[in-house]
């Protein structure tokens, strides 16, 4: 496993990209798509394109979004340092290593055991951990360690998942695509009370489903 200064090179101008193209702010966020090698969390036959704006397949029928994807959901959770952070779908671990890379507190749960398996030989290759890597029912969430300052939600829900939403402090912010078809709508739920939330809205995307229980 190589970090080249050829891989170095591609993220600085995939981060150039993500800036002047995509239009992505926060500097924290790019500086993380900067130091998080995209492709230790690829097959080796997608090596030389992994830092192109473009989702590619991991094992289990599901696949690695696309980095203006991980930019701009990471970028709508508004993180700050040592946010308390719960990620429904694990995956590949790209975007847990991003939001670690970031300084925050991540949680993380994922239903399928192979990826499950993969994130984690992958963390400990990279000498990065999680606070917490659950193999679970994302549906579920993880309400033994709630509250959380923030919830991303790396595929698309048929329908808001409400315990999750509980498990979300008043003041903040869960970041998920909803929908039932092939493109699903992200939104932005800001909890402004126990029992009230904002709701935003960012276009259309195109994320594997959310599905329940695990699959060993």
């Amino acid at each position: 496993m190589q970090d080249s200064f050829l891989h170095k090179g591609k993220r600085r101008i995939l981060v150039k990209y993500l800036k002047e193209k995509i239009g992505i702010k926060d500097e924290r966020v790019l500086a993380a798509i900067d130091t998080v090698p995209r492709h230790f969390f690829m097959e080796s036959v997608f090596l030389d394109y992994a830092y192109e704006d473009r989702a590619f397949p991991i094992a289990a029928g599901q696949t690695i979004s696309h980095p203006s994807t991980v930019a701009e959901q990471t970028e709508l959770l508004e993180i700050e340092r040592s946010d308390k952070i719960l990620e429904i779908g694990t995956g590949s671990g790209y975007q847990t290593a991003v939001l670690i890379a970031m300084g925050a507190l991540v949680y993380t749960i994922e239903r399928q055991k192979g990826l499950y398996d993969f994130s984690k030989q992958m963390f400990k290759k990279m000498n990065i951990s999680p606070i917490h890597q659950a193999f679970g029912d994302g549906f579920e969430g993880l309400p033994f360690f709630a509250p959380f300052d923030k919830i991303i939600v790396t595929c698309g829900a048929g329908e808001l998942p409400m315990a999750l939403l509980r498990q979300l402090r008043v003041g903040g912010k869960m970041v998920i695509p909803l929908g039932v078809e092939e493109e699903q709508v992200l939104y932005r739920f800001t909890k402004i009370s126990p029992t009230e939330f904002e709701k935003e809205q960012f276009g259309l995307y195109k994320f594997v489903p959310m599905l329940g229980n695990i699959n060993k």
